[in-house]
Formats: C-alpha cells, sequence, structure tokens
C-alpha cells in the first residue's frame, strides 16, 4: 500500500501500470486455454471472448470526514452533478464453464467542499471551519475467475478474484479555529493525500439470451478489506441488455450503481463514502 502527503503528485499512469500487465497475461493464458476448447457447446448467453468501452454517466454522492490538527471536520453529503466516467470491460470463456472477466473504471473530479466541527484538544473547546478547493480521485479495476453453470439459454455465474483501488484527495484552502484560550486563528493549508490496497473479490451473474441478437444480464459484487492502513468495503450492481444488430458488433445499455466506503487508520483517521448510480452505455465487439 502507497500513501503520499504534502504536494506529491502521483500520475494515474503509475496507478494503472500495476493492473493492465496482470490483466493482460491473465487474457494471453487464457486465449491460449480457450483454442483447445473451442469446439465445446458453450451457452449462447455467453461469448467466447468479448471487450466492451464506453461511459457510466452518474450522479456522485460523496461525504468525507477526518481528523486535523484542529479536531474532526466533516462535509455534508454533497452531490457532484451528472458525469460520465470512462470504464472498460473484457470477458474470456474457457472450455464451456470457465472463464475471465475484468472491471475497470476512474472518477476524477473538483469539489469546492465546507468543513466544520468541533472537539476538544489538550484540554480546550476547538471549533474549527474550512474552505477548500479539492479534488478527489478513485480509481477501481477488478480481475476474478468465473465458474458458469448452465448450458441453455440461463446461466448462473460465480467468481473470485482481486481488486484494486487507489482513492487521492488533493486540495488547498483556508481552515480557521476558535480556541478557548486562544481565540481565533486562520491558516492556509495545500496537501495531497493518496491510498492504495488489493482486496478480495466476489462476483455473482445471470444471463439469458433470447436470441443471437438480444440478451439481458444482471450483476453484482463485492470487495471487502480488513486490516492494513485502508480498509473499508465496495459493492455494487447492475441490471441491462445486450443487442447485436451485427454478428459481432453491438450495443449494450445498463443501469448500475456503486457503493464506495473507506476508512483510513493513520495518525489522524479519514473516512470518505462514494456512491454512483446511473446509467451505462458500451459498444461490445465479441468473438
Amino acid at each position: 500500500m502507497k500513501r503520499t502527503r504534502g504536494n506529491t503528485h502521483l500520475s494515474h499512469t503509475r496507478s494503472t501500470s500495476r493492473i493492465l500487465p496482470l490483466a493482460l497475461a491473465a487474457a494471453s493464458a487464457a486465449m491460449t486455454l480457450a483454442s483447445g476448447g473451442a469446439a465445446a457447446q458453450a451457452s449462447p448467453a455467453l461469448d467466447r471472448f468479448s471487450i466492451s468501452a464506453g461511459g457510466f454517466n452518474v450522479e456522485p454522492k460523496v461525504q468525507a470526514d477526518g481528523e486535523t490538527r484542529y479536531g474532526n471536520v466533516r462535509t455534508p453529503e454533497a452531490e457532484g452533478g451528472r458525469t460520465t466516467l470512462p470504464r472498460v470491460k473484457a470477458e474470456m470463456l474457457i472450455g464451456d464453464s470457465h472463464g475471465l472477466s475484468f472491471d475497470y473504471f476512474r472518477y476524477h473530479k473538483s469539489y469546492a467542499p465546507q468543513f466544520d466541527g468541533a472537539t476538544v484538544y489538550d484540554g480546550q473547546n476547538v471549533s474549527a471551519s474550512a474552505n477548500a478547493d479539492a479534488r478527489l480521485e478513485l480509481d477501481l479495476a477488478k480481475l476474478a475467475y468465473k465458474f458458469w453453470m448452465g448450458r441453455g439459454n440461463d446461466v448462473f455465474g460465480v467468481g473470485v478474484g482481486a481488486a484494486y483501488y487507489r482513492a487521492a484527495i488533493e486540495g488547498s484552502g483556508t481552515v480557521t479555529a476558535t480556541t478557548s484560550d486562544l481565540g481565533t486563528r486562520t491558516a492556509d493549508f495545500s496537501g495531497r493525500e493518496s491510498e492504495s490496497a488489493f482486496a478480495p473479490l466476489l462476483e455473482f451473474a445471470w444471463r439469458h439470451s433470447f436470441s443471437p441478437e438480444l440478451r439481458m444480464f444482471a450483476e453484482a459484487s463485492g470487495i471487502k478489506k480488513n486490516g492494513g492502513r485502508i480498509n473499508g468495503h465496495i459493492y455494487g450492481g447492475s441490471l441491462g441488455v445486450e443487442w447485436f444488430p451485427l454478428q459481432n458488433v453491438g450495443l449494450t445499455v445498463d443501469y448500475g450503481t456503486q457503493r464506495i466506503a473507506l476508512h483510513r487508520d493513520a495518525e489522524r483517521d479519514a473516512n470518505i463514502d462514494v456512491r454512483l448510480t446511473g446509467p451505462s452505455a458500451y459498444l461490445k465487439v465479441r468473438f
């Protein structure tokens, strides 16, 4: 797990470079195995290999709080306005019952939160408020092995794997603190906090084929991280349809939600709670 303070900058390239080689290596191995089982009779609800690229259009709700030298500060739950997150998915079927799935999206957005709070610090009553220009960054990548049950138009999948997530907050502003002994003081601040971790992943899926051109699906996933500097849970789900006007090229639309609740155990604790809900649309290529 990696943590940075001050004005240290972490590029998106560095965070994703740890994930993409793993996904490519897994896909390469899966393609080798799949070539040997291509003659198997898989369910028409599944593809041998597919890649989907598109966007997750969400109206995010964000709430954060943490300990500072001035006491505990907390933001009210804020709605950041609708935004579209880039998202990429890939799936590989090995034989007729085994498969790999990969899912990645990123959420980067600026805010102007208002903080306020009160506590007792060093025997003194302290109240604090702050105005800030902040930027929140969230990256989530999932790689899972799936076992598919069923050969007909309906199949059910259970998956296990690993997820990588990174959360970073960067900001600057002014904080005003009032103490019972020293009166009111004002100070400027700026900095960046970043935490990342790997965690176990559990997935469930259902797929139904109406015809070779039209299919329906439902998916759910859960990530739970205990121990270490950062812990919490991430869970989500979606319900959607796939339509293929061409044999190998189609459109996927769904409606889904993601809930991200993380807690940092450190000298000064911090919490972040993000809810992303909305429709997604992807261009899907299958082979």
